[in-house]
């Protein structure tokens, strides 16, 4: 018996819409990476990029659990002297609910090539509408 293998060129890559309405932020985040990472799909291979298309929906919607409102920090470094910026989770999240789901995917893909391949896929909205109905994507349940 031979274990198959997977091609780049034999993958199909299948399009996604996820509700975010009402979801915990890292659950929906866990979820939406293994459909990016091609998990759910019975031919894995963890060194090709056989994931599909996601395009989240609803994400002011978005809840977090326990203090991570007031007590969750996102941080970035400049790289000169001094230069760490700090952010809490409800000043982001009323800038930018969008950047807040990204980041938050964007931290369970691998830190390389292949996962910045996969990250293109996702697409996030505050709205419930969004231009990819040519795609014909089809609503998943988490």
């Amino acid at each position: 018996m031979k274990t198959p293998t997977v091609r780049q060129q034999d993958v199909q890559h299948n399009w996604h819409v996820v509700d975010a309405s009402g979801m915990v932020l890292g659950r929906l985040a866990s979820a939406v990476a293994q459909i990016l990472r091609g998990k759910h799909k019975p031919l894995y291979a963890p060194d090709v990029d056989n994931g599909d298309h996601v395009i989240v929906v609803n994400a002011s919607k978005i809840r977090v659990t326990g203090n991570k409102a007031q007590d969750k920090l996102y941080r970035h470094h400049s790289g000169y002297p001094g230069g760490l910026k700090t952010v809490s989770y409800e000043q982001l999240f009323s800038r930018n609910p969008e950047r807040v789901v990204r980041m938050a995917i964007k931290g369970m893909l691998p830190h390389n090539i292949l996962g910045r391949q996969m990250y293109r896929k996702l697409r996030v909205y505050n709205g419930a509408a969004h231009p990819h109905d040519a795609q014909r994507p089809e609503s998943k349940e988490l």
